[in-house]
């Protein structure tokens, strides 16, 4: 998800280049819809989109968006300690009159992203030069996709600049965790700006929210790829179409010469349908792999991944100019994404699948790989999210599990006990236990596991958290990981 908190810390200090000096002219020409422009305390200096890292010299840029939070709320939260001299925001909001002594602006409707931009085109100027920018987007897989287009071009010589849902990474290296798949556009601006002399390239996902928010208003875009398209994040789009619409904006961003690659058929005949799209759109096929890849890459045995990596190849081989050989030789199984242990005949899987299509490709995918095997899933479903695909998640892990456990996974504000409810309403099996806590679930699990015969083939599919290192419960993140579970459970049983 797009909302959570980040862990990055903008820098607060003056710049000397003279660019400051244009942000209260700009503040004066722009044609905002309100504004209450009194005399300003300091010297305006930066921009920001925290308001916890502002200081009197900044511009906060706030986004009200319909997440069901009241304005006091916010207020409280963002605004009644915060340094900010200037707010600008996309609507009027009801606590104004607490901010005195505040320069107050509010855009038109729909200048939001171009207002930001250009903000942050005096500060943190696009200086691309003759560099490329690939965006990836769809439901799942973006992750996977955008990690193994980085590793071929790193394998190639390429320095590569990844920003995603693991974070941001130049050369492999990791630069900080965002917690956003897709940041906001003044970090992203930010980002670009500092380390564009760094790398050759620039790799990044592009999230629906992303899209829909203007966070990559205005940035270039060389090429693309759309891995596919379910349901999801429905709570925030509110319908179908309109989060499809949100990620067909995505090639209205690349630029002349272009292309938009893409791994799911039916995606590329709804793109049809809807009009001629302004680049080409070429459809892919699952790499096809020989026994020495799939021995070497047990990870690449799932044919959504096999999709992944022909998305990323068809995108590299853009950059590499014909380079010939087989790219999978130069992959590394992504955190969180069918990360598999394997003790004698029990295999143990952790994965991020957290919509129904990603529950019932990888459940699909296994009992592929593993035809001998019994499944064991474990998973639940995130509150304040999409309810409606709960019973559809609870239907996938019915139809291919033997033993299902339901546990949480960022319940949020909700209640436990209410999102399991909803799971178990898609579901017909009477081999199903719930267990709230996770940590005993997944205890639970190998104990269960280990109640078995050892000659009995299992694979213990844990879905849900994937790369994940917190579980959001009440407002708080508090530490949490499914590897650690694991790893626990492998020593008290004796099996690492």
């Amino acid at each position: 998800m797009d909302r959570s908190p980040v862990s990055l810390a903008p820098p607060r200090r003056r710049r000397d280049d003279g660019a400051c000096n244009a942000l209260e002219p700009l503040l004066e020409t722009t044609d905002f819809a309100w504004r209450r422009q009194p005399d300003l305390p300091a010297e305006l200096t930066n921009i920001q989109w925290r308001a916890d890292a502002c200081d009197p010299g900044s511009i906060l840029f706030f986004q009200r968006l319909d997440d069901g939070r009241s304005d006091a709320e916010l207020y409280e939260r963002y605004f009644v300690a915060s340094a900010f001299s200037v707010l600008v925001t996309n609507r009027r909001l009801d606590f104004f009159d607490r901010l005195p002594g505040k320069g107050l602006y509010v855009t038109h409707p729909g200048d939001w992203p171009g207002v930001v931009g250009s903000f942050c085109d005096i500060l943190y100027p696009l200086n691309l030069g003759t560099r490329s920018v690939i965006g990836i987007t769809g439901t799942n897989g973006k992750t996977t996709t955008l990690k193994y287009l980085e590793s071929i071009l790193s394998a190639h010589g390429r320095r590569v600049l990844s920003i995603g849902t693991l974070g941001v990474f130049l050369d492999g290296e990791r630069l900080v965790e965002t917690g956003f798949t897709s940041p906001p556009l003044i970090e992203l601006r930010r980002l670009l700006h500092t380390r564009i002399e760094q790398c050759d390239l620039i790799a990044m996902e592009v999230s629906s929210h992303a899209l829909d928010q203007g966070r990559v208003h205005g940035i270039p875009f060389t090429d693309a790829g759309w891995t596919n398209f379910t349901q999801d994040h429905l709570d925030y789009h509110g319908d179908e179409a309109s989060y499809f619409a949100a990620k067909r904006r995505l090639l209205d961003l690349i630029q002349p010469g272009g292309r938009l690659y893409c791994t799911s058929r039916a995606v590329a005949d709804r793109l049809q349908v809807q009009g001629q799209t302004r680049v080409p759109v070429q459809v892919l096929e699952p790499a096809p792999l020989d026994p020495e890849a799939l021995a070497a890459k047990p990870f690449l045995a799932l044919e959504h991944n096999r999709r992944n990596l022909a998305l990323a190849a068809a995108l590299a081989d853009r950059e590499l100019d014909g380079v010939d050989c087989p790219h999978w030789q130069h992959l590394e199984p992504v955190d969180g994404r069918f990360e598999c242990r394997v003790i004698g005949r029990r295999a143990i899987v952790i994965d991020f699948a957290h919509t129904p299509d990603a529950l019932e490709t990888i459940l699909t995918a296994i009992r592929s790989g593993f035809p001998d095997a019994r499944v064991m899933t474990l998973f639940g479903c995130g509150g304040d999210r999409d309810r409606g695909k709960r019973p559809l998640m609870g239907a996938a892990a019915a139809r291919h599990s033997d033993q299902v456990i339901l546990t949480s996974d960022n319940p949020r504000t909700e209640d436990p006990a209410a999102i399991i409810a909803d799971i178990l309403a898609g579901m017909h099996l009477d081999r199903s236990e719930v267990i709230l806590d996770r940590s005993a679930a997944i205890a639970h699990l190998f104990d269960r596991l280990a109640d078995r015969p050892p000659d009995e083939p299992w694979v213990a599919l844990i879905a849900g958290k994937g790369h994940e290192r917190y579980i959001d419960r009440n407002g708080r993140k508090s530490y949490y990981s499914d590897q650690d579970e694991v790893a626990r459970n492998l020593a008290r049983l004796g099996w690492d």
